[in-house]
């Protein structure tokens, strides 16, 4: 075998495995294209080399643990993520594993990689206040304004996962009576969600000055391709910096694209949606995922103590000095 020949490698791993022999979904061939883009950066820049230079061999247990490492380190990816992107690295060595069976002991060391443990925190959502700042933030003066406020409008009131946001095409937009967009999410599910009034206003609006087909998708670039997931982390960040001058209470907030998603479920959630239409809403295939809300809403916990019966109990008095 040319051991040097790891973009082939690379190539029939997407092209065939994933595509042809698992069908996996545009969701999960993104994700592992995202983290193959990461890892050749990391490993370009490490050892020096070009990415059609890379081996094989250069992605040792070694290098990679240092991969993982820069994730959380340098590019501040929460535990979760880091796991990911593990999980990416594993699906290829088991297809190199199968494929050339000569570096069976490097992948077999790649596999026994151990994810990483971490504490399930509360998730981090935005108030109303923070949701109505952040949206006032770009400039509709241009045209990434108008964009950026258009998208930022659409992921705080539908909650549409990172993925299904800048794949989203125009012909996935139903405006008119029961206005709606469709989307393809997890497990190739397809959902519709409903837009509010002004939300579609928007975004009909935002549409309607761009040239192009029904094919293109609703938030191009710049370029006029689709947006990355680390365009969107920066979109995001740059109009909460921008927030914070209004409202301080961002400061101590770190969002993130999927802030928004939980700041939408949250919203529901406070306004009476039961927890089972809000699973339906976000895709979610178990009740389970979605219960991570009902712990993370202190203003719902406090409610319903008050609803409860006193005990009945009279406080012991302090004794006089």
């Amino acid at each position: 075998m040319n051991t040097s020949n790891l973009p082939g490698l690379i190539q029939r791993f997407f092209t065939d495995r994933l595509l042809v022999q698992l069908g996996a979904s545009p969701h999960t061939v993104a994700a592992y294209r995202d983290a193959f883009r990461m890892l050749l950066q990391f490993a370009t820049k490490s050892l020096k080399r070009a990415p059609s230079a890379l081996r094989i061999e250069d992605l040792d247990v070694s290098l990679l643990g240092k991969f993982l490492k820069h994730l959380e380190s340098e590019r501040s990816n929460c535990p979760r993520t880091r796991n990911n992107r593990l999980s990416a690295l594993r699906a290829f060595f088991r297809y190199v594993a199968i494929a050339e069976p000569a570096f069976s002991l490097q992948c077999q060391r790649v596999l026994a990689m151990p994810s990483k443990r971490y504490e399930r925190r509360s998730v981090e959502f935005l108030t109303e206040e923070e949701s109505t700042a952040l949206v006032a933030a770009p400039n509709t003066e241009t045209w990434v304004g108008r964009r950026d406020r258009a998208l930022l409008l659409l992921a705080l009131q539908t909650g549409l996962r990172n993925s299904e946001i800048t794949s989203l095409r125009r012909q996935d937009v139903e405006f008119g009576a029961g206005a709606h967009v469709r989307c393809l999410g997890k497990g190739r599910k397809q959902r519709c969600t409903p837009l509010r009034t002004d939300v579609a206003a928007v975004l009909k609006t935002w549409i309607s000055q761009q040239a192009g087909q029904a094919s293109d998708v609703v938030f191009p670039s710049s370029r006029g391709g689709r947006l990355s997931a680390d365009a969107l982390q920066r979109l995001v960040s740059k109009h909460v910096k921008t927030a914070r001058r209004s409202c301080p209470s961002l400061i101590r907030k770190k969002v993130t694209p999927h802030t928004l998603r939980h700041a939408a479920a949250m919203a529901l959630l406070r306004n009476g949606v039961d927890i089972s239409v809000i699973a339906l809403w976000l895709g979610h295939e178990s009740m389970e995922t979605t219960q991570i809300y009902l712990h993370a809403d202190m203003q719902l916990k406090q409610r319903a103590l008050a609803r409860t019966t006193p005990s009945g109990i009279v406080p012991d008095r302090v004794p006089s000095r």
